[in-house]
């Protein structure tokens, strides 16, 4: 098995699709403020083209051999407009005949982040948009439209109290704190979804449950504020439904971070449904936290 690098000096990886270049603005972006090299993969899918075509490849122009010169030329454009971002950038490129789901997989255990584009829609990108987020080792980055006019607006993470809301907690705070903005921590007094109560997801009017959750949000949020005493922090409780009330506040972030399970998770679940929901259909970049290797 291959050693992972010292992540400290692991680099923020990008998925190059050539279908938006919004992903890699946003990987350059990340690597420029932490000082660290970018990667860029470009995963050709070989297999699954061989699988489709099957022998036609013997009667007509090699098609493997043109998606591998379309991948070349997808890489050259994308140094092209890191050197465009920032020509300082140390940058390294990839090509591989792998999936691309494993592939960006396979690099996420030596990434200090791995950034995927949202696509287009279709089955084939959902699919392994939600196998990248999924199965990925670390912090998984999912850029949805282009952030670029998002610089001022807040970061905003979900805290439900479970071991990964809090690592999400550490994420966003530190996220907030590199981007000079405020934090806005969104708790929801209980998963279950409001379409599926008899009442509106108004916000939690109880005091014995407001106190609670506000005694939760002191608690998880604690040692991030004494960590980055700066970051402005407003706080949001509603009664129900986290992924509704994520998905509303995504319109008016710059990021929105999430751990991949919540406190309604199981061992060996791979993505709640709250993060799942995110990824799909977040206004906004989404930030997904799993736990590191090991834990």
């Amino acid at each position: 098995m291959a050693s992972i690098p010292d992540r400290e000096l692991a680099p923020v990886v990008v998925g190059i699709d050539g279908h938006s270049d919004s992903a890699l603005r946003w990987a350059v972006r990340a690597a420029v403020a932490r000082r660290r090299p970018l990667r860029l993969l470009c995963a050709l899918e070989i297999s699954s083209i061989r699988s489709v075509f099957g022998r036609f490849d013997l009667f007509t122009p090699s098609l493997p051999d043109t998606v591998r010169a379309q991948g070349t030329e997808r890489l050259q454009n994308a140094r092209g407009l890191v050197d465009m971002i920032d020509p300082g950038l140390e940058v390294a490129v990839e090509l591989t005949e792998e999936e691309a789901a494993d592939a960006l997989v396979a690099r996420s255990h030596g990434a200090h982040l791995t950034v995927i584009g949202a696509g287009r829609g279709g089955n084939r990108l959902g699919s392994t948009l939600l196998a990248v987020v999924a199965r990925a080792a670390g912090t998984v980055v999912v850029v949805r439209g282009d952030d670029d006019a998002r610089a001022d607006l807040p970061v905003v993470v979900g805290v439900d109290g479970s071991d990964l809301s809090r690592a999400a907690a550490a994420a966003a705070f530190a996220e907030a704190a590199l981007r000079g903005v405020s934090l806005v921590a969104v708790h929801t007094w209980d998963d279950l979804r409001f379409e599926k109560a008899a009442a509106p997801p108004d916000p939690v009017d109880d005091a014995e449950s407001i106190a609670e959750s506000n005694r939760l949000l002191t608690e998880v949020l604690a040692p991030c504020r004494a960590e980055h005493p700066a970051v402005e922090v407003e706080s949001q409780v509603y009664r129900y439904s986290p992924a509704h009330h994520l998905l509303e506040w995504s319109a008016e972030a710059q990021l929105v971070v999430t751990g991949s399970r919540g406190r309604g998770g199981f061992r060996g679940m791979l993505l709640g449904s709250t993060s799942n929901a995110l990824v799909q259909h977040a206004r906004c970049p989404v930030m997904v936290v799993h736990r590191e290797p090991g834990h």
